[in-house]
């Protein structure tokens, strides 16, 4: 699956794909073959942090 481009609807994917099927940040990059480092800097851009506590950017 492609990642979209557009920030808001990035974000929305991301935290549906870490709510619904993956425990943590490192589990979906690593099965999705995202770079981790790359997703968390486009997100941070947009004014987006990932709390590994609650397991979702915000």
């Amino acid at each position: 699956m492609d990642l979209p481009q557009d920030p808001m609807m990035l974000f929305s994917v991301i935290n549906m794909k870490l709510r619904d099927y993956y425990s943590s940040l490192d589990e979906l990059c690593e099965d999705m073959n995202v770079n981790k480092e790359e997703l968390i800097q486009k997100l941070a851009a947009f004014g987006f942090e990932y709390s590994e506590e609650n397991n979702k950017f915000w």
